[in-house]
């Protein structure tokens, strides 16, 4: 199975979801007349600031692959450790299981972590729960919540690489039914000591306890999703707060999927304070925008353009570059100032958001450049975004307008 850029937008499977887009899309234009648009103001002013790893392996030169892989687990601590010291509100450690990223265990570089932070929220980025047992996940990060002090969540997702289904034994036939049979199990684990449940890719509970319990009731769950329309109504119907990746295109594209989420959580009698809306981008900042570009741009062409011969994607150009870093592109690099209104912008084109986390890795920036972006986000961004919350914004027609324009 071919797994489908995060930007990939109902063009394969438009066929299998255009009546579900129909129907949601009409409902809500109908519904618009009746009812004010999503307050992005309030949810701006609420809205929090983070920074996702993927664990990325960076080397010196002449340094062996050990070595280096066991500095760049330990700088990666040092960087959670120091988001939390800037102010930042929540760090999210991936799950890939390659050489090029250290990611593979989150829980336990999540747990380094909650030993060193005060603060800060520690999550997953994603979990790949569909190669994974929901019994120990669930373990796992309810160790990290005692550990933490009532800090730990999980984003639980598909992933967007497939080496772990033939690693643990899976078949990518079924990458859509594992998904969906394992979050059953994990949010019956969440709510329930004794769990009773059976299903086809694992063996049932019955009445089995599951230990320890978190300090946190319930552990926070947030649906990590990408650009497949049932996903966001899963995410709805469920009630969970959904986490969009948005690492390349236009983020005002999102909303119609945005908005299928919000429609099915209110079928489904879910109240709209409970259907938070996260964003992951790739993202940089620096004191100047062309600081920004020259620190980020070289290791992005290089990182995207090697993931891309294995999707068959083109290789990455300047203009591309520039392209995705322009005013409704998803790319978030720039000085504090233009950081901060494109995540407004972001936040108002997709009707209000409660968290963005800015994905560096991919910049393979050395630990100094990292750690004063993480300080810029702390000190800079987070202070201006507070301050332009408290500016008017656009009115129905200019948003309706900026949305749908293309």
């Amino acid at each position: 199975m071919a797994v489908q850029p995060t930007w990939y937008f109902i063009q394969v499977e438009s066929a299998r979801y255009c009546l579900v887009m129909t129907e949601l899309l009409e409902a809500n234009e109908r519904s618009q007349a009746g009812r004010a648009r999503p307050d992005s103001k309030q949810q701006d002013e609420k809205m929090q600031i983070g920074v996702d790893s993927f664990a990325a392996q960076f080397a010196d030169a002449g340094e062996s692959a050990n070595a280096s892989a066991s500095k760049s687990v330990r700088h990666l601590v040092e960087r959670i450790e120091f988001a939390d010291q800037v102010g930042l509100d929540v760090f999210g450690v991936g799950e890939h299981h390659r050489r090029e990223f250290l990611d593979s265990a989150p829980a336990v570089i999540l747990a380094a972590a909650a030993a060193r932070t005060q603060r800060i929220r520690l999550t997953s980025a994603v979990t790949v729960l569909s190669a994974a047992d929901p019994v120990r996940v669930f373990e796992e990060f309810a160790t990290l919540d005692l550990l933490s002090q009532g800090r730990a969540e999980m984003v639980v997702g598909r992933g967007s690489f497939t080496e772990a289904f033939p690693l643990f034994g899976l078949q990518l036939e079924d990458y859509d039914s594992l998904f969906a049979e394992k979050l059953d199990l994990l949010l019956k684990l969440r709510e329930n000591e004794f769990v009773h449940w059976s299903g086809k890719h694992r063996a049932p509970l019955t009445g089995q306890g599951v230990y320890p319990r978190p300090l946190q009731n319930p552990l926070p769950v947030w649906l990590g999703v990408g650009g497949t329309p049932e996903s966001f109504a899963r995410a709805g119907t469920l009630g969970l707060p959904l986490m969009v990746a948005i690492i390349g295109g236009e983020t005002r594209r999102f909303r119609p999927l945005v908005e299928i989420y919000r429609e099915y959580g209110r079928r489904a009698g879910h109240a709209p304070d409970k259907l938070k809306v996260g964003v992951h981008a790739l993202g940089y900042v620096a004191e100047t925008t062309q600081q920004a570009i020259d620190d980020f741009y070289p290791g992005y062409a290089k990182t995207v353009t090697r993931i891309g011969r294995e999707r068959g994607w083109p290789p990455v150009t300047r203009s591309h570059f520039d392209a995705a870093r322009s005013k409704h592109g998803a790319l978030m690099v720039g000085n504090p100032e233009e950081v901060a209104e494109k995540i407004l912008r972001h936040s108002q084109a997709l009707g209000g958001v409660s968290r963005i986390t800015f994905q560096m890795d991919v910049a393979e920036s050395s630990q100094a450049r990292l750690l004063r972006s993480i300080e810029l986000l702390g000190t800079a961004v987070a202070p201006a975004l507070r301050e332009k919350a408290e500016e008017p914004l656009p009115g129905p027609e200019t948003l309706n307008a900026t949305i749908h324009s293309n």
